[in-house]
């Protein structure tokens, strides 16, 4: 059941279609949003990367246009995706930021925006009986190149149920 709305930075992005995993995204979330920033950064990949061929024909990634970053954002010095996303999920009341950065969820923890994280998505598909082994897909993960530290993957495996 899909349950909420998400705004998506770049690094969940490049590794769930990296991982062969963004199909995740339109099942658990009844509308999915990237900025415009987050786009051209995820566009700007390799041509033969799969994000960066695949993410211009996702129908469910709803581009949007951030006019404006607000001073509260901005004063956190994250990169313009990041920006963005907070940006869009602060205005936007019901909206979750999906980042991985560590500096961006400290600013949304501070600013009030829920966030969830790759490895949370993750969680949040087994629960719901999209994918039958969390472990599989957090390896899948990793395997792209997106760094997890053992205990987060421990924390991610006891949550889906696994451990």
């Amino acid at each position: 059941m899909k349950t909420d709305r998400v705004v998506v930075n770049a690094s969940p992005l490049i590794a769930l279609f990296q991982s062969d995993q963004a199909s995740l995204l339109p099942q658990l979330f009844s509308e999915i949003l990237v900025p415009n920033g987050v786009r051209e950064e995820v566009l700007r990949g390799h041509p033969d990367d799969p994000a960066s061929q695949q993410l211009p024909t996702a129908l469910w990634a709803m581009q949007v246009e951030v006019a404006e970053i607000p001073s509260i954002i901005t004063a956190w010095n994250l990169g313009q995706g990041e920006s963005e996303v907070l940006s869009l999920a602060l205005s936007n009341p019901g909206c979750r930021a999906m980042l991985d950065d560590a500096a961006a969820r400290r600013c949304a923890r501070t600013i009030g925006v829920p966030t969830l994280g790759t490895g949370g998505a993750i969680v949040l598909a087994k629960r719901r009986g999209l994918i039958p082994s969390a472990a599989d897909a957090i390896r899948k993960l990793r395997d792209t190149g997106l760094w997890l530290s053992d205990d987060l993957v421990a924390l991610l495996l006891k949550q889906a149920g696994e451990k």
